[in-house]
């Protein structure tokens, strides 16, 4: 889910293209309306709520990682969805993670692939306290299911589930295969899980037509500034990654005689230079056509700008550059967050080290990035990758009808909505599928507020049995539409 809350005051910067494009994105052909499914709300909350009650955590110390919640949650699975069980194929992948392979009538269209994770971020100790119901009771209380997982994805593998059973009970049948992966470390990296999943598929020939992962959500009407609508944000590609570690070294002793040029002065000296000297901010794709959809719903005079960005393009990036939020989406960001040096308070170190962490615009790579960085501070540090990173994904074509579909789909449930195509400043498990898929999609249709968005990861989060019954029918209707 991270990435949504990035676009919440974005129009408000003046950002886009020309209205007439706009309105263009805008005028797609609607949706049919989406009717409910026969799905019963309360034993779907139930589904939900025993699927949280095992606590599927990742850590990033491997020694911590507790495998039987994972075999609690594979049993509490089967018995929510035994048709699913008795039709699909399933393979446990790494252990822990699942694969579902739901074999569709034409076996010359290429498959699809529905996505979410089945671990969770831990909860802070001591926080218990401030949540309303403990993180993994999965209480269903005030039209919610509460606890750790609800949006950060249990909740969207449920929906899934449910959709596919649903389909099974009404005799439903796909042409194309329809493949159902949920990793058991996406929060960890995925390497164990998506990765391995997304490498044997390939091994076995595997082309996909679209996957659909977590990464947009649709926000509230108010939460995009200057948009009176509900916003779809749909996630039609993703920052890359790097980690760097920057080592200065100096001159060392006792600190009653401190040397001048020191280890960490110098690490200071190359960080505040970094601070100074961020990436230049520029529109690029999706951000322009996230801006596009918005257009049409902004005040007469923002329209008027963006008609003419040609004129006003680098106002508009400096001035969306300024606010914390959406400068992600315009820019390479980079973030110091572990600092390092010293063993002893009266030894002045030889060696300082500091972790930066940079999320990579389209258009970047590793390489480009790296360069840049060395360029910037110089000789004074030394500056290496930390861990492996990984290039932007590509962007997947909002022409294609993958993107329509969804978009039909989106629009039959949410009417008032504006469908917008999103750059997703997180990383999400389905890059490792982009390598053979046609279109990547990040999109769950749950509906967050601005104070919902921060309880992603945070105290306190729940989703809606309303909301949940809108995920089922979205991915019934998906499946029906593009599968």
């Amino acid at each position: 889910m991270i990435g949504v809350s990035v676009a919440v005051g974005v129009v408000g910067g003046l950002a886009g293209v020309a209205v007439a494009r706009a309105l263009r994105l805008r005028a797609e052909q609607p949706g049919e309306p989406v009717n409910a499914p026969p799905v019963d709300a309360g034993q779907l909350a139930e589904h939900l709520a025993a699927a949280i009650r095992c606590p599927t955590i990742s850590h990033q110390d491997p020694a911590q990682f507790d495998p039987r919640p994972f075999a609690e949650l594979r049993g509490a699975l089967e018995r929510a969805f035994p048709r699913l069980h008795a039709t699909l194929r399933r393979e446990t992948v790494s252990e822990h993670s699942l694969l579902y392979t739901w074999e569709g009538a034409d076996p010359s269209l290429r498959p699809a692939l529905l996505m979410g994770h089945l671990d969770v971020v831990p909860v802070e100790a001591g926080a218990e306290k401030h949540w309303t119901h403990p993180p993994f009771s999965g209480a269903i209380a005030d039209g919610f299911v509460w606890g750790r997982g609800t949006l950060d994805t249990k909740g969207s593998v449920v929906a899934i589930l449910e959709a596919v059973e649903t389909l099974l009970e009404q005799g439903f049948r796909p042409r194309r295969t329809v493949y159902l992966a949920f990793g058991h470390d996406e929060e960890v990296s995925g390497r164990r899980g998506a990765k391995v999943m997304a490498d044997l598929l390939r091994s076995r020939g595997v082309e996909l037509e679209w996957v659909v992962d977590e990464g947009g959500a649709i926000l509230a009407e108010g939460s995009v500034s200057g948009v009176r609508a509900p916003v779809a944000l749909v996630g039609v590609a993703e920052k890359g990654y790097l980690t760097l570690r920057l080592t200065a070294e100096g001159q060392g002793g006792h600190s009653a005689m401190p040397p001048r040029n020191t280890a960490v002065r110098r690490l200071a000296r190359a960080v505040e230079r970094l601070e100074r000297h961020p990436f230049p901010p520029q529109l690029r794709e999706p951000t322009l056509e996230l801006l596009a959809a918005t257009a049409p719903q902004m005040p007469f005079a923002r329209k008027l700008a963006l008609a003419n960005l040609w004129l006003s393009g680098p106002f508009v990036a400096w001035t969306m550059a300024r606010n914390r939020t959406t400068a992600a989406l315009v820019r390479t960001t980079a973030a110091v967050t572990v600092l390092q040096a010293g063993t002893k308070e009266n030894v002045v170190p030889q060696t300082a080290q500091a972790t930066v962490n940079l999320r990579l615009l389209p258009g970047e790579s590793v390489e480009t990035v790296l360069a840049r960085v060395r360029r910037v501070l110089g000789p004074e540090v030394c500056v290496e990758p930390a861990s492996e990173g990984w290039n932007p994904s590509p962007v997947s074509p909002t022409d294609a009808e993958a993107y329509r579909a969804l978009s039909r789909v989106v629009r039959g449930l949410f009417p008032e909505a504006v469908v917008a195509p999103n750059l997703v400043v997180g990383a999400t498990d389905s890059r490792y599928y982009a390598p053979i898929a046609q279109s990547t999609l990040r999109f769950v249709p749950i509906t967050l507020t601005r104070e919902d968005m921060g309880r992603i990861h945070g105290t306190d989060e729940r989703i809606s049995v309303e909301s949940l019954v809108r995920c089922v029918a979205f991915f019934v209707r998906l499946i029906e539409e593009a599968a």
